[in-house]
Formats: C-alpha cells, structure tokens, sequence
C-alpha cells in the first residue's frame, strides 16, 4: 500500500490528495490512511531522499527538497532543456485550444500525468495560473500567457488555426503518396 500510496501522490502532482481521497481510492479507514501517510513522510523525509511529503491546504502532495532548489533552477535554465519537447508541446496545444482547463484534464486528454510538463511551463512563463475550477478540490486552471503568444509570433489566440482546418488539411494529405510517389 505504501508504493501505492506514493504512486497517487506522484500522478497527481501539485493538486495533492486530501486524507479522504486516499482513504476512499485505497479502500482502507482513515486510521489506516494516516498510519500510511507517517510512513510515507518518515521515509521520504530522510537527508539521503530528494522529495518529501508535504501537507498544504489540507491536501498531502510530494514536493522536492528546498535545499536542492539551486540544482533544479539549474535543470530548467539550461540551455538544452530550453527546448519545447513534444509532450510540452502537446500540453500547450491542449491548453491553447482548451484553457482554461486543470491539470487533470490536461492528463484526461493526454493519458499520462503532465504534471511535470505544466511545472516546466509555467517556470518557463509560458502558461500561468489562471483561478480554480469549480470541480470538487478547486483544482488550478491554467490558460497560455503573453509570452507563449511571443514565442509562435501570434498577437491573439484567435490567430491559431482552427481545428477543422487542421483536420481537413490532415485529411488531404496523404503521406505515403507525397513520400513515396514514384
């Protein structure tokens, strides 16, 4: 139960789990949830781990380890890591075409947790909070920011294609035919 109780707190990321959620997901008391929740926090929260377990807002969520912050502004201001991988891109189209939205439904859309794509992104200014959500939790919306229109040369976000048009065009063309017409 403890891997899987540190498996939860990683997908769901900044968002964390109330002592609730975890009694109900886990199907166990809440006696029993909190005994997990000590062991959990008495195993992360030794020197030689680089995360921890945290309780914010009466929710738990795993947090990196302040004394290491110098190394992980190092991680997101290289220059390599300065690139927009696909999955980054991909959570900015998500974001782009469907903001505001939260960062579980980002996952609904992707099936994979995009909590440390939407950390990067908006370390990188290019998405920011935007509210809470009225679902259960009040989870953060995110929307794109000024800079993300900077960075693809748009002055609005009407500018982005539409949907149909990017079908239609997909639809058109016919990938094998152009790549290999003889």
């Amino acid at each position: 139960m403890l891997s899987a109780l540190e498996g939860l707190l990683f997908i769901i990321g900044d968002e964390g789990l109330t002592l609730k959620d975890i009694s109900s997901i886990l199907e166990i008391n809440e006696d029993e949830a909190k005994k997990l929740i000590k062991e959990l926090y008495n195993e992360l929260n030794q020197d030689t781990r680089g995360i921890e377990l945290e309780y914010f807002g009466e929710r738990f969520k795993l947090t990196t380890k302040a004394k290491h912050a110098k190394y992980f502004e190092k991680l997101v201001k290289n220059e390599q890591n300065n690139k927009l991988s696909d999955a980054a891109l991909e959570v900015l189209s998500i974001i782009a075409y469907s903001g505001p939205i939260t960062r579980v439904n980002i996952d609904k859309i992707r099936g994979v947790s995009s909590a440390y794509i939407v950390r990067k992104l908006v370390l990188k200014n290019l998405i920011e909070e935007c509210g809470k959500s009225e679902d259960i939790g009040r989870p953060t919306l995110y929307k794109v920011t000024n800079q993300f229109l900077n960075y693809f040369g748009l002055t609005s976000i009407k500018e982005l294609p539409k949907i149909k048009e990017i079908e239609k065009k997909e639809e058109n063309d016919n990938l094998f035919e152009t790549k290999y017409h003889e």
